[in-house]
């Protein structure tokens, strides 16, 4: 049986997306695994884009709906928009109704990871209603969890992304008292814009990439045991 196939596919306007996604397919190929990372399109005019001085995109290539057939599971990146996705992650999928309609995509992997401007900003809420879209494809959500990366995640030393939750009312101002998030990596990128993915919040990503694969390959193994195993019963059987 062959290697799954992973897909990267990301929308990222300032770039921190990116920067995760990038520790997200380190910590995957550290693991044995291959994954390149796609970018969805833009929906924005350039105009647009200029007055709000996001940067020249990144140079991934641009994956179309049909092209998910392709693979066998995905990590989403998704930027947080008022406690969900996007718009452009939200046109994304409102084009994979035909997909949907065939149950193309059912049976499939995906896990997901965030980025917001600021404490608040609604990386978990983003999880949760994103599942909805998964859940009608009939997409299998595979979270971060804390088996892998329980230390990062409690790491209340810094503040750091992935859906942080407040353990006293002065945690913002000494940048402790928060912890991560098992729905997936994430990062904050301040309310400026400025700030980029931390130490902690790249180890993280990696750490989800790493064990994202592993997760794959389990099942696979475990496939193939089943498969051997019926052989072996008809074999008996005869």
């Amino acid at each position: 049986m062959s290697s799954p196939k992973v897909a990267i596919i990301i929308y990222t306007m300032y770039g921190h997306i990116a920067t995760l996604a990038e520790s997200i397919k380190i910590g995957l190929q550290s693991a044995g695994g291959t994954t390149a990372i796609y970018q969805i399109a833009e929906t924005l005019p350039q105009e647009i884009l200029m007055k709000l001085h996001a940067p020249p995109k990144p140079a991934y290539p641009i994956i179309t709906p049909e092209e998910l057939l392709l693979f066998d599971a995905f990590l989403f990146g998704i930027p947080t928009h008022y406690g969900n996705m996007p718009a452009q992650w939200r046109h994304f999928w409102d084009a994979t109704g035909g997909l949907w309609a065939k149950g193309a995509l059912s049976g499939k992997t995906a896990g997901m990871f965030f980025s917001t401007g600021v404490l608040g900003g609604g990386q978990e809420t983003t999880a949760i209603s994103s599942i909805s879209t998964l859940v009608h494809h009939g997409l299998t959500y595979v979270p971060l969890g804390y088996g892998t990366a329980f230390a990062q995640l409690t790491d209340v030393t810094e503040v750091h992304g992935g859906a942080c939750v407040s353990w006293s009312p002065s945690a913002w101002l000494t940048s402790a008292g928060y912890r991560g998030s098992p729905w997936g990596s994430g990062t904050f990128a301040g309310s400026d814009g400025l700030r980029q993915p931390s130490v902690l919040e790249l180890e993280i990503a990696r750490i989800q990439g790493k064990s994202f694969w592993q997760h794959l390959t389990r099942n696979t193994q475990h496939a193939v045991e089943l498969v051997q195993n019926f052989d072996g019963l008809q074999i008996l059987l005869m």
